[in-house]
């Protein structure tokens, strides 16, 4: 099964220069904890993420209000994403790897097509529970949550 076939179509992004109150704002409003951060012009061409998390940090190392500091000042720019013909069993490695549970989907052009998720793939484990063929698991979903959550080396060296 391609990425394309489960993957979120219709993603909300917002710019490096938009304010963290404008990111939070459209992470409440559609109700999701990431947002891909894209410019370009018109290209829609992915540079970071920004999560739900970011911002918090951000805001309370800073010290500042959310208006006055900007998504390009929180975002991670370590990006990781993956193409709508690639395997969901290739994303899930690539979570796993990255520890992260979203992957921006882009095109030959860098655009942003979509996103999939951790949650897709529980959903599409799930489904095929019951299938002779399995592309995968819910315990693949599981070991790569597992993975997700396993603390750093600068969290157990604290």
């Amino acid at each position: 099964m391609r990425v394309e076939q489960i993957m979120t179509k219709q993603v909300v992004s917002c710019g490096p220069d938009d304010t963290l109150a404008r990111a939070a704002q459209l992470m409440w409003d559609h109700d999701c904890g990431c947002l891909p951060v894209c410019s370009g012009n018109g290209a829609n061409r992915v540079t970071g993420v920004i999560t739900d998390r970011d911002i918090c940090m951000s805001a309370l190392f800073k010290g500042k209000p959310l208006h006055e500091l900007h998504v390009s000042d929180a975002m991670s720019r370590q990006l990781q994403t993956c193409r709508p013909s690639d395997s969901i069993v290739d994303a899930e490695k690539t979570m796993s790897r990255a520890r992260i549970r979203r992957l921006p989907v882009i095109d030959e052009q860098e655009s942003l097509v979509g996103m999939i998720s951790l949650a897709d793939l529980a959903r599409q484990a799930a489904r095929e529970s019951t299938a002779p063929r399995r592309e995968i698991s819910e315990t693949e979903v599981g070991d790569t949550l597992a993975a997700i959550c396993q603390p750093s080396a600068q969290q157990l060296a604290a």
